[in-house]
Order: structure tokens, then C-alpha cells, then sequence
């Protein structure tokens, strides 16, 4: 959606496809971050996007046992608007949704799927797609895939993926919040962790279990499952009862991979097609937005002349790749030394690794992971045109956001 509104609004002819009839989908990032809200500012957007409901978040603190410590604060970043925004990202899609009908160049189909590649003298040049009336074929000069970690249009192009690994899953669900509320973000204990997000009027909780375990969760019973959430949080402790089976409770299997190669020619792999994150951090949504600036500043231009050859899509990886690889590295580092420590059995009562308890103590410190988090490495800002005139050409993204 965000590349489709930026090539619709330079005036480059483009179809976003998503295969289900709404954006509402379990486990899609809700976490905005300085970043992505510095580019709706760019586009003229913020203040209207901060009309949709959502909450903020400045200061990044967490439990080791018993002991609390801040480690990052997004008010010392120096950002234009220095707080993560959480807003469920079917709002956010949908607003993007609604701001680009006012381009007659974007058009977005909804439950329509594309399901196989087009090819013409071993480019890609368009997709077979699917909707409630039938198959149908959509030529274009540019197909880009942004369908996720389970990439169709990545599977149909035989890009192999490299995958990284991740020690963990995240058991997903959320509870009533009452009249308590508190900043706490991460909570780890011996053999236990996870993460509360103060939505308002409900606690949105991450269990994170070791990578693989989710039967034996359940296998020790529902009361069991409860009352270790309560141990870890006891603010939860008066509505935990909004657990009422093991339907409440929703899997999210956990991968950090990437591909060498995001092109073909005539394709282009973006977001989690071109590189699946880890939840740590919830930088994926922001990411993704990322790549989709950095394709529109690169490539709408040259849409608007025809179609752009295989070396300039890849401009878009050499431009992508550093931060990306940054970033994923952050988060292996997190899960080898924070999550994995977490989740060992019997290690004895957990207390801050010594950098955590450095950056608690250290104020200006928790600005410097606050800016690396929330704003990222190497920034994109908008640089595509506006108002193009009205053009033939075709760029598609495939089956989603």
C-alpha cells in the first residue's frame, strides 16, 4: 500500500492486489515508528494519521526478575516525532487505502490473489491473478512482491531464501485492562518471557516459548498457561480469566531470513518478501515502509519512461541490503543474548546482563538505542515526484501490503 500510494501519486499507472477482502490479519505488525511517521509528515499525511486512533510510546522499559530498567528513551532521539504510535495495521492500510483514491492512477483490487507469474523471454512481465469471478492476467512492466515472509510471487520466481533462524515462537493474545496501567514493556523471569502493550482499553501480550514448544504449553493445561502469565505480570491478574481456551491463544512461528537476490528482471521483492524479521523490536512494519520509499525515490521516474532494467531494481537492494543485514544482526544478538537466557530452564534467578544495567544508568545512552530502534539505520525520506502525468505503464504489487 505505501508503494502503491507513492507511485500513484507521482502518476505512475499501478494495481496493488490483495487477496482477502480486508486488511484484518492476526500477527501484522501494529508498532509505527519515528521513521515511518517522519514519512507520512514528508507526504502531507501526519496530521490527519494522528487523528486514527492509536497509543504512543516514548520510554522502553522492561523487568529482569525483579529488577526494572530503562533501556531506550525515543524522546532523546531528536526525531520530529519522538514516540512509537501503536495502531492496528488493517487502520493504517486501510488510511492509506482511502488517502490514494484520490490518485486516478492507483487502483487496489481486494480479494484478488495473484497466483503465478507471467513470463516473456525470461522476464517477468505480468501475473496470472484470481478473484471471486475467475482467473485473469494483468501485464506490467514491473510486478513487485510485498506478500510477506511465505512470498508467492518469490516462490513462482525460484529466488532461494537464506534463512537465519530464530530460538523462539510468540504465543499471541490479549486481555481486558482494567484501571491499572503501567510503561513495562518486555518481562523475563527463569525460563519465561514476554511482552505487554498498553492498548487503551486491552493489554495486547506476546508469550514468547522456545522455538517449537507450543503442544507442550498446552500440553501442561490452560490454568498453567495463566497462571505463569500472572506470575510474569500481576497487572494482569484481574482480567486474565479473557483467556478462555487455547482458541484465544494464536501461534506466530518466528523467522529471520533473507534473500541474496531480490530481482528478476521485470521483479522486485520488497518488505518481507525480500526479508522476513524477527518480532524483536517491531521493526518489520517500519522496514518494509522503508523499501517502499526507497523504490518509489528510485524507480517511478523511470517507470514513467518504460521499464526499468534489472541492474536499477536492484538499486533498490544495494540501497536496502546494509540496513536491513544491520538490523537483522541487532536482532540475533538479542535473541542469543537476551531471549535464549530467557528461555533456559533452572539458570537460577534472572538479573540485567551488563549492558542493560550500563544503559539504565546512563541516560544519554538510552537515546542512542532509542534512535538505532525507532529510527533506524539509514533513514529513507520521500524524494519521488508528484502530479506525473498520466502514463501506460503498469508496475503491480503482488497480494498485499
Amino acid at each position: 500500500m505505501m508503494l502503491g500510494y507513492l507511485l500513484g501519486r507521482a502518476g505512475v499507472e499501478t494495481v496493488v492486489l490483495e487477496k482477502h477482502a480486508d486488511f484484518f490479519r492476526d500477527f501484522r505488525g501494529d508498532t509505527v515508528h519515528p521513521s515511518t511517521l517522519q514519512v507520512m509528515d514528508e507526504l502531507g499525511l501526519i496530521d490527519d494519521f494522528l487523528e486514527v486512533r492509536h497509543d504512543k510510546l516514548q520510554k522502553l522499559e522492561g523487568y529482569f526478575g525483579q529488577t526494572k530498567v530503562r533501556l531506550a528513551d525515543i524522546g532523546r532521539t531528536g526525531a520530529k516525532h519522538p514516540f512509537i504510535v501503536f495502531m492496528p495495521q488493517w487502520d493504517f492500510l486501510n488510511f492509506l487505502r482511502e488517502k490514494g483514491q484520490c490518485f486516478p492512477k492507483l487502483k487496489v483490487l481486494m480479494s484478488t490473489e495473484a497466483t503465478e507469474l507471467i513470463w516473456a523471454n525470461r522476464a517477468v512481465c505480468g501475473v496470472e491473478a484470481r478473484d471471486a469471478e475467475g482467473s485473469f492476467a494483468i501485464n506490467a512492466n514491473l510486478v513487485v512482491a510485498c506478500d510477506g515472509r511465505h512470498s508467492t510471487i518469490r516462490a513462482c520466481a525460484g529466488l532461494p531464501v537464506e534463512e537465519i533462524g530464530a530460538p523462539m515462537d510468540v504465543l499471541w493474545f490479549r486481555v481486558s485492562k482494567g484501571a491499572e496501567t503501567e510503561s513495562v514493556l518486555a518481562r523475563i523471569e527463569s525460563g519465561q518471557m514476554m511482552i505487554t502493550l498498553d492498548r487503551g482499553d486491552y493489554w495486547q501480550c506476546a508469550y514468547v516459548i522456545a522455538k517449537g514448544q507450543f503442544d507442550a504449553v498446552k500440553a501442561a493445561g490452560l490454568e498453567s498457561f495463566r497462571a505463569n502469565i500472572c506470575h510474569l505480570a500481576p497487572i494482569l491478574q484481574s482480567t486474565i480469566g479473557d483467556i478462555k481456551s487455547w482458541d484465544d491463544v494464536k501461534l506466530l512461528t518466528v523467522a529471520i531470513n533473507r534473500l541474496k537476490r531480490w530481482t528478476r528482471p521485470g521483479l522486485l521483492c520488497i518488505g518481507d518478501a525480500a526479508h522476513a524479521m524477527s518480532p524483536v523490536g517491531g521493526v518489520g512494519i517500519n522496514l518494509a515502509v522503508q523499501d517502499a520509499v526507497a523504490a518509489a525515490n528510485l524507480l517511478a521516474e523511470k517507470l514513467r519512461d518504460g521499464t526499468p532494467s534489472e541492474s536499477e531494481l536492484d538499486a533498490v537492494r544495494r540501497r536496502r541490503e546494509f540496513p536491513m543485514r544491520v538490523t537483522q544482526a541487532m536482532q540475533v544478538a538479542v535473541q542469543n543474548n537476551v531471549v535464549t537466557m530467557a528461555l533456559r530452564q533452572g539458570g537460577g534467578p534472572i538479573k540485567p546482563p551488563l549492558f542493560a544495567r550500563i544503559i539504565n544508568a546512563v541516560p544519554w545512552l538510552q537515546g542512542w538505542t532509542a534512535r538505532f530502534l525507532a529510527v533506524g539505520v539509514r533513514p529513507e525520506h520521500v524524494r519521488s515526484p508528484v502530479a506525473a502525468p498520466a502514463m501506460e505503464n503498469l508496475p503491480l504489487m503482488g497480494n498485499g501490503a
